[in-house]
C-alpha cells in the first residue's frame, strides 16, 4: 500500500488508522475464534458515519477487500480479512432511548449487554440474542433469535430504520418513508448498515 495513500486516509478519518506492527493493531484484529488469524493491511477504528464513508470510498479506490467488525463475534471470521481493509465499528457505542416513543437509536459498536443496560433503565426491552457479549449489528443482520422472539419476533423485525453506507460510499437514511428500497426490516441483504432506530416494548 502506497504510504501517501495511507496518509491521505489517515487525514480523512477521526478514528485511529492502524497498520501492521503498530500498537493496538493485533488487539483490534483479534476475534474470539482463535482459529481465525487474519492480518488486514489497514484497520480503521471508526468514530462515526463519516469515517465509514471514507473507509468504503478508500477501499473502492484501491480495490481492497473489506471486512466490517461490529462486536467481532462472527464464528466464521467475517469481521476480519486478510490483506484488506477492516472497518472496525466497535468503538461506536452511542445510544439514546426515547421512553415516550419507545424507540432507541443505537450505534453498531454496542453489545447486547450494553444495549440492555440502557433500555432497562427505562423498563424497556427489545428482542435481541442470548449472549450479552454479542454485537447488536451482526446479530440483527443475521435475524436475531432471542428469548423474546415468540411474542415480539426477531431483532430484525423490530428495526424501524437505519443509516446505511452503501457499497459506493453513499450515506442514506433508510426506513418506510425514505429509501425504502434500502430498508432491511425482515431482511439481511444490505452490504453495510449502521442500525439506527429500534422499537422497544415494556418489560
Amino acid at each position: 500500500m502506497d504510504h501517501s495513500a495511507i496518509q491521505q486516509l489517515r487525514a480523512r478519518v477521526r478514528g485511529a488508522l492502524l497498520c501492521p506492527g503498530q500498537d493496538g493493531y493485533d488487539a483490534a484484529r483479534t476475534i474470539p475464534n482463535a482459529m481465525i488469524d487474519r492480518r488486514p493491511a489497514l484497520i480503521v477504528r471508526c468514530t462515526g458515519a463519516a469515517d465509514v464513508v471514507a473507509s468504503v470510498c478508500f477501499a473502492r479506490q484501491h480495490n481492497l477487500l473489506v471486512a466490517v467488525r461490529g462486536g467481532g463475534h462472527s464464528v466464521a471470521g467475517k469481521s476480519v480479512c486478510e490483506a484488506g481493509l477492516m472497518i472496525d465499528l466497535s468503538t461506536m457505542k452511542g445510544m439514546r432511548v426515547d421512553c415516550v416513543g419507545r424507540t432507541a437509536r443505537a450505534e453498531t459498536g454496542l453489545t447486547l449487554g450494553e444495549f440492555d443496560h440502557e433500555t432497562q433503565a427505562f423498563g424497556l426491552v427489545t428482542p435481541l440474542g442470548v449472549v450479552s457479549r454479542t454485537g447488536i449489528a451482526g446479530l440483527t443482520l443475521g435475524g436475531g433469535w432471542g428469548h423474546l422472539h415468540a411474542k415480539h419476533g426477531l431483532a430484525l423485525d423490530n428495526v424501524i430504520g437505519a443509516d446505511v453506507v452503501t457499497a459506493d460510499g453513499k450515506l442514506l437514511i433508510a426506513n418506510a418513508r425514505e429509501n425504502a428500497d434500502h430498508a432491511f426490516r425482515g431482511s439481511a441483504r444490505l452490504n453495510g448498515v449502521l442500525p439506527r432506530e429500534i422499537g422497544l416494548t415494556r418489560r
